[in-house]
């Protein structure tokens, strides 16, 4: 490459520093919740690149707090354990079997992964579930389903001061039962909504392997207000598995989110785009038209 290129490479990367200035001093101290989930789990490319921009925000003021899921990583190991998934209404029967395996595989194999790949990054990070510190208690959200959960309490308090100490906190969906002894499974985007509004987060970054919301047109909603997502799914513009999402984020709303947003985690950089940049990665959803 050429002396003059290289300049220009680094004039550029000057100027979108200088222009993300403002953006970095408007969520200096912001709690933002990341849920992160997807194809980038399984990509070390990819893991390496969201823990850098994890790091990043920490770096520049923001406390972060990831969420995670692990489908993937929980189907494969049932399937080497040779343990049997039974569904129903097309959602995966938790039994007591499959829930050891599921907090086995999400607090163990996939929560350290993430840790591991935000300390190899530079940052500090401290991997733990929802059964920690009390931090998330759940109730059975469908007697045939077994052990799946919606929560019914928290208790960030840990979160907090993991923050204040400069550590990155890493949430495995797992949580403790209402009785002595339970543990359920929590979805992901769930328990990301759920801690979001704990936390009265400034935001929640729900990444997908989907481009945001689309319209009736198609093309994706860069910005949405409460009361359009709940007409788009009443009259079924929004459907299928964005549902659920949508409804994750009009929840985290009610409970204080300043804005939730649903946006494309195959993008490089997604969160920082979505953040620091007037691009955005995806769908912003607020409750009224501020924030």
């Amino acid at each position: 490459m050429k002396a003059q290129d290289m300049n220009r490479d680094w004039i550029g990367t000057a100027q979108t520093l200088s222009q993300a200035l403002p953006y970095m001093q408007r969520y200096a101290g912001a709690t933002v919740v990341v849920k992160f989930g997807g194809n980038a789990m399984g990509d070390d490319a990819a893991m390496a690149e969201f823990a850098r921009d994890i790091v990043l925000m920490k770096q520049v003021g923001v406390n972060p707090v990831v969420v995670h899921g692990g489908g993937p990583m929980i189907n494969e190991m049932l399937e080497k354990l040779g343990i049997e998934t039974e569904f129903v209404r097309g959602k995966r029967v938790t039994d007591k079997a499959t829930i050891e395996v599921v907090e086995m595989v999400l607090t163990g194999l996939v929560n350290k992964r993430i840790v591991q790949a935000i300390m190899d990054q530079g940052g500090r990070a401290v991997g733990l579930s929802g059964k920690d510190d009390d931090l998330m208690v759940a109730e059975a959200d469908d007697p045939e389903l077994g052990f799946v959960g919606k929560p019914v309490k928290l208790n960030v308090r840990v979160l907090n001061d993991l923050n204040a100490a400069g550590i990155i906190p890493v949430v495995a969906p797992v949580a403790s039962g209402t009785a002595d002894g339970e543990t359920f499974n929590v979805n992901g985007d769930t328990a990301a909504g759920a801690i979001a509004g704990a936390l009265k987060a400034d935001r929640l970054l729900l990444l997908t392997d989907v481009a945001g919301v689309k319209g009736p047109d198609g093309q994706v909603m860069t910005q949405l207000d409460a009361a359009q997502v709940k007409v788009m799914i009443n009259d079924g513009t929004i459907a299928g598995g964005m549902i659920p999402k949508t409804e994750t984020a009009l929840k985290a709303l009610r409970d204080g989110v300043r804005a939730a947003v649903i946006l494309d985690g195959r993008l490089p950089n997604a969160s920082l785009l979505e953040l620091f940049t007037d691009h955005g990665a995806g769908s912003i959803i607020r409750g009224d038209q501020s924030g």
